[in-house]
């Protein structure tokens, strides 16, 4: 299904993911915004000044970011290390910082593959001049809801073996999709297309809702400041919303959880922030097909 095609009449604005913002400094870009709120200075006003929006409710939001990639570090290591997966597909790379995907996973394995996508030109350039660090490395040039998804993309493919298990890592990119354009379908696609024996990370802005009223307000504050006040897309889903993105596959342990709750790397050395909470995270894998039953020969 082309979901270009099924969204083309939708009134609203396009946001930074259907329309990638490139070099345009007069418009904030998702990656640019990630990119300050990590302390990158790969940016403009415009992404600063976004990104200060966001902080008018949630003055702890660079928390969130970091938090975000710690997480992608510990998944990383689970991916290339106690699953065995030595192919990674990095969706939504975004713009390159430090222990990138590539040197955690290749810290676990170094015969381990990694390919990044991102579909902004200003990331797939930074990308391949910083990432390309060797044979097992690559940046390609993609869109996470282009047509057969990007694991019919024939650039991704020469470098994937589709016979194999593959690492999906979708971290920090699925808020970015408005609901139009069916994030859990998208998702719903790529694992069925994934080989058995693969496994899916993502992240997703949270909202509690019932689960915690005062954290629900918070998160339809912070979805208002996303989305309305200059970066134009992040929104927060609820745990039932999230755990769609999964169908089809075993949650590991812990499950959809807060991101310090998925292997923390030791004990909590302070409390969390309101706006630390409200992220979710999980890994999935796809189930090996069991052992072919062998019927008993009959006369």
């Amino acid at each position: 299904m082309n979901r270009r095609a099924k969204t083309a009449h939708l009134p609203y604005q396009p946001t930074g993911v259907r329309l990638p913002v490139g070099p345009d400094p007069h418009r904030a870009s998702i990656a640019r915004v990630y990119d300050y709120s990590l302390g990158g200075k790969d940016n403009y006003d415009v992404d600063r000044a976004a990104f200060h929006q966001v902080r008018q409710f949630a003055p702890r939001q660079g928390d969130v970011s970091r938090m975000n990639r710690r997480w992608l570090h510990r998944v990383v290591r689970y991916l290339a290390g106690s699953a065995d997966i030595d192919q990674i597909l990095d969706v939504g790379a975004g713009l390159p910082t430090s222990c990138n995907t590539h040197e955690v996973a290749q810290q676990e394995n170094p015969r381990a593959t990694v390919v990044y996508v991102d579909n902004d030109p200003v990331c797939n350039a930074h990308g391949r001049a910083l990432l390309e660090q060797n044979q097992k490395t690559h940046f390609v040039s993609g869109d996470f809801l282009e047509e057969n998804t990007l694991l019919g993309n024939k650039e991704v493919l020469q470098y994937l073996d589709l016979d194999r298990p593959i690492g999906l890592v979708v971290c920090g990119l699925l808020h970015h999709l408005d609901d139009g354009l069916d994030p859990a379908g998208v998702m719903g696609e790529y694992i069925e297309r994934l080989p058995d024996g693969s496994c899916v990370a993502a992240t997703n802005f949270w909202d509690p809702a019932e689960e915690d009223p005062a954290l629900h307000e918070l998160a339809r504050n912070l979805e208002r400041a996303f989305t309305e006040m200059g970066l134009g897309s992040g929104w927060y889903r609820t745990r039932e919303q999230q755990l769609k993105y999964f169908e089809g596959l075993e949650l590991i342990t812990p499950g959809l959880t807060e991101l310090e709750n998925w292997w923390p790397a030791g004990p909590t050395t302070s409390a969390q922030s309101p706006e630390e909470r409200l992220m979710l995270g999980g890994v999935g894998c796809k189930p090996m097909p069991g052992p072919t039953r062998i019927r008993p020969f009959c006369r």
